[in-house]
């Protein structure tokens, strides 16, 4: 019975049909293909990633915003302040303003910066219009948001800063676009912070408040000067924070100090003929008035602008989910690469866009080299050629990852589509799933021979 059992084993271990066959690669012709196989090494990665790819780009709903360029309104051009009055020869009483430190310039809204590159610049350059500024000084406009608006790099809110502090925001906003980082800031137009005249001067103005300090002789003087014949009767009035100051003519020109009165912004100055009041409270009423309106219709735009781009926000989001469902769905047309043999799970992998997948990408989005039965010393990325030429050639680049030191070409090795990343079983794993075969054959025979 013993030597009958054993010729049972040996049919069994020569059975055609019963052994497990496990895959593996074969160099030379094998069938229809011709294997050429090379090592993995420095070179022949080199030589692998020479394959002409180009990865799939995203569609350019994902690199569309919902913001955009808009024009607040404004309330328009002032009008020309009343000029009314009535005479009271009395004696006009000196008050001044308190003196105050304004800080620093902070950069508002209305505000033109120039952006500047030092010469033979090359990266900066290819922002669309950034050299315009140095060249025809055209520079960037702070919109109502705060924020000016640079081509390829998004809006960068720079309104309520110092100059300091606006170029470390935009010096942030550079490095995160990956563009060279190397300019200088400054303003080109003081619009948000002014100071207005009005009064008997030659031509009523707003004066801007620039880094300079802004000195009462100088706005004077900006608007063309005091046109008044009789001094005993006239008083420049300053208008600041709700109080109201008043200079007499004649105590102007005669101490030469005052005339150094410093401004702030949002000073309003009033040059007034006669010793009547009701004359600035209106010419200040109505710049009160003005700022207001002015406000208001800010505050309306900016609510359309918001829905506006709440309403690009969810087109966008609508186009962007469409294009996930297509993907879910199998309706795209991506690119992959296929994982078979001794894998964490045999799957394909979908090559991502814009950019290029290494082995190790692939690799270890599988689950990486099964523990218990693959054979690290056989992993193989199976290419077969496109050359019409070549057809049924294929190359089987081999990775040897005996020595851990050899994954790291992995992490160099650039995957092209249809590539197969296969990884052989070890011995002991062949002939365990040989034995898990013949096993249940054997003691099924036995049994019937015992029966019989």
């Amino acid at each position: 019975m013993r030597i009958f059992l054993t010729a049972i084993l040996a049919l069994s271990l020569t059975g055609c049909g019963t052994i497990y066959r496990s895959s593996k690669v074969v160099e030379g012709a094998a069938g229809a293909s011709n294997v050429r196989v090379l090592p993995l090494n420095a070179e022949t990665v080199v030589q692998a990633n020479r394959a002409p790819y180009a990865p799939k780009t995203l569609p350019a709903i994902f690199r569309q915003t919902a913001g955009g360029s808009a024009s607040v309104r404004g309330a328009g051009a002032l009008p020309v302040p009343p000029l009314s009055g009535e005479q009271r020869p009395r004696a006009l009483e000196l008050r001044l303003p308190p003196n105050q430190e304004p800080g620093p310039y902070m950069i508002g809204v209305g505000d033109v910066v120039l952006l500047s590159t030092p010469a033979g610049a090359s990266t900066i350059e290819q922002l669309s219009g950034l050299l315009a500024a140095q060249n025809s000084r055209q520079g960037y406009t702070v919109q109502d948001d705060g924020s000016i608006n640079i081509p390829n790099v998004g809006r960068v809110r720079i309104a309520g800063m110092t100059i300091e502090d606006a170029e470390a925001a935009l010096f942030q906003k550079l490095v995160e676009n990956q563009i060279d980082p190397t300019f200088s800031l400054e303003i080109a137009e003081f619009n948000s912070r002014r100071v207005s005249i009005g009064g008997a001067v030659a031509n009523p103005a707003v004066v801007p408040v620039t880094l300079t300090p802004l000195y009462l002789d100088q706005a004077l003087a900006a608007a063309g000067g005091i046109t008044v014949e009789d001094q005993d009767y006239a008083s420049v009035r300053l208008y600041r924070d709700g109080a109201l100051y008043q200079i007499p003519l004649t105590e102007l020109y005669s101490r030469a100090g005052l005339t150094r009165t410093r401004l702030l912004p949002g000073d309003a100055i009033f040059v007034d003929t006669e010793y009547q009041l009701g004359r600035a409270q209106e010419y200040f009423a109505q710049q009160i008035t003005l700022l207001q309106a002015r406000q208001g219709l800010r505050t309306a735009a900016l609510s359309e602008l918001q829905a506006e781009i709440s309403l690009r926000q969810s087109a966008l989001a609508e186009a962007r989910d469409n294009y996930r469902a297509r993907i879910e769905l199998g309706a795209d047309n991506r690119d992959y690469v296929y994982l078979t043999g001794e894998v964490g799970k045999q799957s394909r992998f979908a090559l991502p866009f814009e950019r290029r997948a290494k082995l190790a990408d692939a690799l270890f989005d599988s689950g990486g080299v099964a523990s218990t039965t693959g054979d690290v010393s056989q992993i193989y990325v199976l290419r077969a050629s496109d050359d019409p030429r070549e057809f049924g050639a294929v190359t089987a680049w081999h990775l040897d990852a005996r020595n851990a030191a050899n994954f790291a070409l992995a992490t160099r090795f650039e995957l092209r589509p249809d590539d197969i990343i296969f990884i052989a079983q070890q011995p002991v794993t062949r002939w365990d799933r040989s034995l898990s075969q013949i096993v249940p054959t054997l003691v099924n025979t036995g049994s019937k021979l015992s029966g019989n």
